[in-house]
């Protein structure tokens, strides 16, 4: 299969849906004799901040002179940001074969490996070929029960826990804590950003459980040195330091800054467009929150020209109560995703919550972005809405476009 053949089979997988549960990872590791000898794993799990968590651990590695692997989902523009080694994507051709051997591994299997199985197996394959010798490792989602889980690590990482994908992970704090705690294994250290007491006092009882330390950061790190903004990525940045400490792989003081100042991680908070246009993931009441901070925190004030869409399993209700404060009126599209909400039940629910804003549904994102606007724009809701957009635009900030 060439590149766009291969990605095509992997995508047409989703037909078997979610399947939570290790054993068939283990099996398919175990067939592809994975992970390679000699790596060392750092596993971060949460609800909000994983991923620019992961970011600034790898950056940081990297200008510490280690060979890195980082793995997170999902992709906004190019699925090949999943998987990178040293900063660069997986190369396309590498991918193609890759999947082409998985592809005939799998036929036969029941159940059949799913999407996000196969793309794990993919990542690893690659960093052991690649020669990495450290990976950053993202739950895709909760802990106990992901695919990432059938790996050791050096240290286990959780970052802020909040009410998110409740249909898989339980409708309370306590029970969500409980799917996140599940990645804390026997004598392994852990690493906490700070939690609720209820969601706490969960990885409390786990860590003790398992004989393994737990540490939670007590102070965020500097604005100064940070390209990231808003004051929930000073947490994750300590957060991501404390891990590479408990893992005894923090480089000297000169390379964690340079790895912290030199830390990408698009669609948070990102500028675009002479910075008339910012573009945040924010998609669930606790980071829309930290979201509304961040622009009155930057703009004061102001308000924006808010774009947003919602996919199913969110409490987009609430999330679109909390922005009120910040918008001047409010554009609703349809996110190009099967689990997409409608604009239409957007813009209701922001007229029930909020009639004084005026509102709209737009026919498409690109008819918004294409149409002037009188005052900042914020997009936000979703980072499926801000793949769409960065492509739209041309592009993310990852190494990847140019390659």
């Amino acid at each position: 299969m060439d590149y766009a053949a291969a990605l095509a089979w992997l995508y047409s997988v989703q037909q078997f849906g979610i399947k939570p549960g290790l054993e068939n990872t283990r099996k398919l590791l175990k067939a592809l004799q994975l992970p390679g000898t000699g790596q060392r794993f750092l596993h971060v799990a949460g609800t909000n901040g994983k991923g620019s968590t992961c970011a600034f651990m790898e950056s940081v590695l990297r200008a510490g002179g280690e060979r890195t692997a980082l793995f997170t989902s999902p992709h906004l523009v190019h699925f090949r940001e999943r998987i990178q080694v040293g900063g660069l994507l997986m190369p396309e051709a590498e991918i193609a074969r890759s999947l082409s051997a998985l592809r005939d591994l799998v036929a036969s299997w029941q159940p059949h490996p799913t999407f996000f199985e196969l793309t794990l197996a993919l990542a690893l394959d690659w960093f052991d070929r690649a020669g990495a010798e450290i990976v950053v490792l993202e739950t895709g989602m909760g802990g106990r029960l992901d695919a990432t889980n059938a790996l050791r690590p050096v240290v286990s990482v959780i970052a802020p826990i909040a009410l998110d994908h409740q249909l898989w992970l339980g409708n309370s704090l306590s029970e969500i804590a409980g799917e996140k705690a599940g990645i804390i294994k026997p004598g392994i250290p852990v690493v906490s950003a700070p939690q609720a007491p209820e969601a706490a006092a969960v990885l409390q009882r786990a860590a003790a459980a398992a004989g393994s330390r737990l540490r939670f950061i007590e102070t965020p790190y500097p604005a100064a040195a940070l390209p990231l903004a808003g004051s929930h990525q000073q947490w994750n940045a300590a957060l991501a330091l404390a891990a590479l400490e408990e893992a005894a792989c923090l480089p000297p003081p000169p390379a964690i800054l340079a790895g912290l100042t030199a830390t990408t991680w698009p669609a948070r908070f990102q500028s675009l467009q002479d910075g008339r246009l910012i573009l945040d993931g924010a998609h669930n009441p606790h980071s829309i929150a930290g979201l509304v901070r961040t622009w009155q925190d930057r703009f004061g004030t102001e308000q924006a020209d808010l774009v947003f869409g919602a996919v199913e399993g969110k409490d987009h209700a609430l999330s679109l109560a909390l922005l009120g404060p910040i918008v001047r009126e409010a554009t609703f599209v349809t996110v190009d995703s099967p689990r997409s909400i409608p604009a239409a039940a957007l813009c209701q629910a922001w007229q029930a919550a909020l009639p004084e804003i005026p509102s709209r549904t737009a026919p498409s994102l690109a008819e918004v972005l294409s149409a002037p606007s009188r005052s900042r724009r914020l997009l936000c809701g979703s980072l499926y809405l801000c793949g769409e957009a960065l492509g739209l635009l041309g592009g993310t900030t990852f190494e990847a476009s140019a390659q």
